[in-house]
């Protein structure tokens, strides 16, 4: 387990977890038990994400069940303002081959003063102004 206080949820733990991901789903259980005690933050970014595909599909049963797991988990949204943007403009500066999505997720993780980054992406585990980890390192 590693010590920490605010985490920011990329939008993939938060699919593997809420539709039951074969490969990911137990080490979600887990990572809930692990940080209960924890303050979760994540971005528009990840609702956009989320949502697109029960959209898509006009499944209801998803969107009310993507709420109610942030309500219930008291996960915060942020905004996308500004300062989010320009942060991930400076973030793709230096990462040239991030993509813009992912820069937004990280600027919202820097300036919400999350010390953890929970995602699946690898490449992500080279940004060095917070700690990122996936999925898969939790198991």
């Amino acid at each position: 387990m590693i010590d920490s206080k605010k985490i920011f949820l990329d939008t993939a733990p938060i699919v593997y977890y809420l539709e039951s991901n074969e490969l990911y789903y137990s080490n979600m259980k887990r990572f809930w038990k692990e940080y209960e005690d924890c303050d979760f933050v994540t971005s528009a970014v990840t609702v956009t994400e989320y949502l697109t595909y029960p959209y898509q599909q006009n499944n209801l049963k998803l969107i009310n069940a993507f709420y109610a797991f942030a309500d219930g988990m008291d996960i915060e949204i942020k905004s996308i303002d500004k300062a989010i943007a320009e942060k991930a403009a400076q973030i793709r500066a230096e990462y040239v081959f991030f993509k813009t999505m992912d820069a937004l997720q990280l600027a919202t993780a820097c300036l919400s003063g999350c010390d953890l980054f929970l995602t699946n992406d690898k490449q992500l585990k080279q940004f060095k102004e917070i700690n990122c980890i996936t999925v898969e390192e939790l198991d």
